[in-house]
C-alpha cells in the first residue's frame, strides 16, 4: 500500500490521465441504467481527489483546489444518496472550474523548468484530458442553462449525455470535428469556439515547449 501512495505522490499527472482515460473506457458499461451512473459519479470523486493531489505538485495553491472540489465533493455524494440527478449541472459547475484550475496548475508545472521528469512528460497528456473533461463539464451547466443547446442524429431534441458531451469536447479540443452532437444556440456555440482556440494554442504551447528544449539541449551539448 505504502508502494502505490508513493507512486501516486511520485507521478501524480500519470495516475490523473490513466483515471481518465480508464474512465473513457468505463463509462458505456455504466451509461445505460441509474445505478451505473451513480457508481461512475463515484468514480468521479476518485478522479476528483486525484486532480487535487496532481495540483500538489505545481507551484500554484492546492488549497484553492480543495476550496474548488469541497463543493462538487458534497453534490457528488448527496446526488448518490438521494439519486437526484438535477445536482448533476451544479456538482458540474464546481468540477468544470477545478479542472480549469488544475490543467493551469499543471500547465505551468510543465513548463517550468528546463529539466523534464517523467511525470511532466505525462503532464502533456494529463493537461488536455483535464481541459476536456473541464469544457465537457462546462457543456453539462450550459445545456442546463439553456435547454437545447446541443443536438445530435439520434434524439436530437433530448438532452445530451455525459459521454456525447465529452465526445464532443475531445473532438473539439484535438480539432479533429468528428462529433455528431452540434452546438445549435448561441451560448452552446461560444463555448465550444473558445475551447477550438484553447485546443489550438495548447497544441502550439507543447510544439513551442519541446523545440526550445531540444534546442536547449542542443546548445549545451560540447562540439
Amino acid at each position: 500500500m505504502g508502494g502505490v501512495i508513493r507512486f501516486v505522490r511520485q507521478t501524480p499527472c500519470a495516475v490523473l490521465l490513466a483515471a481518465q482515460l480508464g474512465a473513457v473506457l468505463i463509462y458505456p458499461f455504466l451509461d445505460n441504467s441509474f445505478v451505473g451512473r451513480q457508481l461512475f459519479a463515484l468514480f468521479g470523486l476518485v478522479v476528483l481527489a486525484l486532480a487535487i493531489v496532481a495540483v500538489r505538485a505545481t507551484p500554484l495553491l492546492s488549497w484553492v483546489a480543495g476550496l474548488l472540489a469541497f463543493p462538487a465533493l458534497v453534490l457528488l455524494l448527496i446526488q448518490v444518496a438521494t439519486a437526484d440527478e438535477d445536482l448533476a449541472p451544479w456538482a458540474s459547475g464546481f468540477e468544470s472550474a477545478l479542472y480549469f484550475y488544475a490543467a493551469a496548475a499543471m500547465l505551468i508545472y510543465m513548463l517550468d523548468d528546463e529539466h523534464v521528469t517523467t511525470d511532466e512528460l505525462f503532464a502533456i497528456g494529463a493537461v488536455f484530458t483535464v481541459l476536456a473533461w473541464a469544457f465537457a463539464h462546462l457543456f453539462v451547466v450550459v445545456q442546463a442553462l439553456d435547454p437545447g443547446a446541443f443536438t445530435a442524429a439520434v434524439n436530437p431534441t433530448a438532452d445530451r449525455t455525459w459521454i456525447e458531451v465529452l465526445f464532443l469536447s475531445f473532438t473539439t479540443l484535438s480539432s479533429t470535428g468528428l462529433s455528431d452532437v452540434v452546438p445549435i444556440t448561441a451560448h452552446a456555440r461560444s463555448v465550444v469556439m473558445i475551447e477550438q482556440v484553447a485546443g489550438l494554442f495548447y497544441i502550439a504551447m507543447v510544439v513551442t515547449r519541446l523545440v526550445a528544449l531540444n534546442s536547449s539541449r542542443r546548445g549545451r551539448d560540447p562540439t
